[in-house]
């Protein structure tokens, strides 16, 4: 009797997932990226689990990119798990949450990403003694070594630094205020999100109180003390009128010690004198409180340049600041005048003002002459203020002179607004130093200066920059020159965002 053979089932190949989200499926968590480790989980089952996640919103991928911010693991031999993953060596490992399928099942019953805990962390374990240290990124305490674009992944955690370290700079405490900046201007440089605060651990700048801020928000979604800023009446007064041209936050808080506490008890306290400046800040509030668009940033660079053009036809004038840097908003449009004839940019703008004013758009102007003495540098302490011929104007800007249109308040007809523009007018030979001091960041250029000084050896500001070792000053016609005295890579301008 002929028995058939019994033929071993075919073993059914199980269909890769796909490194996206099905389309059927509605993303909802676009900040969070789930890798499911296989091992010890198993096929089947990591089948399973990826398109219940992505049921519920998440996006899940197949493969262990630089994009994931959420690796799930089933293992619990931490050693051989964190050995698995530097071989895959991703480069923003120190950045990603290595959790427990707790975490994931616990999110799985929120139908959300929870908030990650010590107890849903797979620690690396520490390396025991004798074994080789693993290599860390590096971030360097200076902003001019760290490549700091527009893109900003934390800006959760910087916006409340922001927050913090404008109330300690309106309470005059400069030594707090710097720290949340310093450590926001770190953050704004990562390429990868900050999920959890061990993560942080190999970062500088990073102090016990911004570290405190930073787990509150990652623990609860928010900062209990910035929002209690945010609601402070001594806050929201001070940030109000530092917000006119022309008041800074001592002169915020004599009226807020005075008991003012709006516009309208400044204009009508008889006691009050305000300063040509201020009145204009105030006369013009509602336009140069208002954000000014590239476009318009453009069309007033043109404006100035065709009146420079009439006077010195060899002059050049260059759009710097956050424009200069790739930001499309800011709150003012900052200009460089320049003329290849030594001494004659002491009298260029005072020309240029009276051609605006014949014009009919000059608002306002503040001339400051230039009290530019080379025999005076260097010079040992900084000055937020250079020696240049500068003025500070106030311009009637037309809709029809702008591409696109100006950016007004919504409802307002009248087809022009005033644009807060600053001018400056450095020495041809001080053009390189004047133009990397104006660019900016203000982080950037700070940490520039105490790199050189540090670091260098060197002394520079807007006017120069001196080897204290050499004795002797050092010449530069553009910024590239300054950055190779440094011996630092450079940088461009929209790298400088820090």
């Amino acid at each position: 009797m002929f028995h058939t053979p019994i033929l071993p089932f075919a073993r059914k190949r199980s269909i890769p997932v796909d490194a996206s989200v099905p389309r059927h499926d509605v993303v909802k968590f676009m900040d969070v990226r789930l890798y499911l480790v296989e091992r010890k989980m198993g096929r089947s089952r990591r089948n399973f689990l990826t398109q219940l996640a992505r049921s519920k919103g998440f996006i899940v991928d197949d493969i262990l990119s630089d994009d994931v911010t959420h690796v799930v693991s089933e293992d619990s031999q931490a050693s051989s798990l964190w050995k698995w993953l530097k071989e895959c060596a991703p480069k923003n490992l120190p950045g990603v949450n290595v959790l427990d399928i707790s975490w994931f099942t616990d999110s799985m019953k929120e139908g959300r990403p929870v908030a990650v805990e010590t107890k849903h962390l797979i620690q690396e374990p520490l390396p025991t003694e004798g074994s080789p240290s693993p290599p860390v990124a590096t971030v360097s305490q200076y902003a001019c070594q760290r490549r700091t674009t527009l893109e900003n992944h934390n800006q959760k955690f910087t916006d409340a630094f922001e927050v913090l370290a404008e109330n300690y700079e309106f309470n005059n405490m400069d030594g707090q205020c710097l720290a949340f900046r310093r450590a926001a201007s770190v953050l704004k440089c990562l390429p990868w999100v900050v999920w959890c605060l061990g993560a942080t651990q190999d970062l500088p700048c990073l102090g016990q109180h911004t570290k405190e801020v930073m787990e509150e928000l990652l623990q609860c979604g928010r900062s209990f003390e910035v929002e209690e800023l945010l609601s402070d009446e001594r806050y929201q007064t001070f940030k109000l009128f530092t917000s006119v041209f022309g008041v800074g936050p001592k002169t915020a808080e004599k009226w807020f010690c005075r008991g003012l506490r709006s516009f309208n008890d400044i204009l009508t306290d008889p006691s009050i004198h305000l300063n040509r400046m201020q009145q204009s800040g105030f006369l013009h509030y509602g336009d140069i409180s208002r954000a000014v668009s590239k476009a318009e940033a453009v069309s007033l660079r043109s404006i100035i340049d065709e009146a420079v053009h009439a006077i010195a036809p060899a002059a050049a004038v260059a759009l710097t600041g956050g424009f200069c840097r790739g930001k499309e908003f800011g709150h003012d449009v900052d200009l460089i005048v320049t003329t290849p004839e030594l001494g004659m940019e002491e009298s260029l703008l005072p020309y240029v003002t009276d051609e605006l004013k014949k014009q009919g758009i000059l608002l306002y102007c503040d001339y400051q002459a230039s009290t530019f003495d080379m025999r005076k540098l260097p010079n040992h302490h900084f000055e937020a203020m250079d020696h240049f011929s500068k003025c500070f104007l106030i311009l009637r800007l037309e809709g029809s002179q702008v591409e696109g249109g100006l950016h007004c308040a919504e409802g307002d007809s009248r087809g022009w607004r005033a644009v807060r523009v600053d001018l400056v007018s450095p020495p041809m030979d001080r053009y390189a130093f004047a133009l990397l001091g104006w660019t900016g960041s203000r982080q950037f250029e700070r940490d520039l200066r105490k790199f050189a000084r540090k670091e260098r050896g060197m002394l520079l500001d807007n006017h120069a920059l001196y080897d204290k070792k050499k004795k002797q000053f050092l010449e530069a016609s553009t910024e590239k020159d300054i950055f190779a005295h440094l011996g630092l890579e450079y940088m461009e301008p929209w790298q400088r965002n820090a």
